[in-house]
């Protein structure tokens, strides 16, 4: 055999067994929360929130009747002044249009739950912005009402002569008795 068609072959050596190579380490993996916590903390600053929590736990901060309609959009925290104590800082909130007057209206109640779960008064102001909701789901239509319940309501509207309102009232009167 010529050298160059020798380099090709390999040669049988014997490895050493090493027991502590050949086991698995263990398994160490970490919840992707973790993982992504810079990224989201980043992404969050970027919009002037000190803390993800305001945004990730506003059902609970601002209450599940207020939160329904809003959500905050970020934080503006103006200029430190030398000398000078730091100004609280604005919340902006993205609101659906319609809510926009009750959502100002409830601006002390909502500035006060904000500032009791920062546990100081960081945000002064509210601003608002009308567009519609990012996390929005859309409510569930609720389920007709039963046959039997529909067919008795009717029974008790033999008053009514016309036959397409006796059946949209006792649709009605059922759908109000099971609420």
């Amino acid at each position: 055999m010529t050298r160059a068609s020798t380099s090709f072959f390999v040669q049988d050596r014997r490895l050493s067994y090493n027991p502590l190579m050949s086991k698995p380490g263990p398994i160490s993996a970490k919840p992707l929360s973790i993982l992504l916590s810079d990224v989201f903390t980043d992404a969050y600053a970027k919009q002037g929130f000190a803390a993800r929590e305001l945004v990730t736990r506003w059902t609970e901060i601002a209450g599940e009747r207020i939160a329904a309609y809003c959500e905050p959009l970020k934080m503006q925290w103006p200029r430190p002044v030398e000398g000078q104590p730091q100004e609280p800082a604005t919340l902006v909130l993205r609101v659906e249009g319609p809510m926009a007057l009750e959502i100002q209206h409830s601006s002390d109640v909502i500035l006060e739950r904000v500032n009791r779960f920062f546990g100081w008064h960081a945000v002064g102001r509210l601003t608002i912005r009308q567009a519609p909701l990012s996390r929005r789901s859309r409510p569930s239509r609720p389920r007709p009402p039963d046959a039997k319940t529909v067919a008795r309501e009717a029974a008790n509207l033999a008053a009514v002569e016309d036959d397409d309102l006796r059946a949209a009232l006792a649709r009605l009167g059922a759908s109000i008795k099971r609420n």
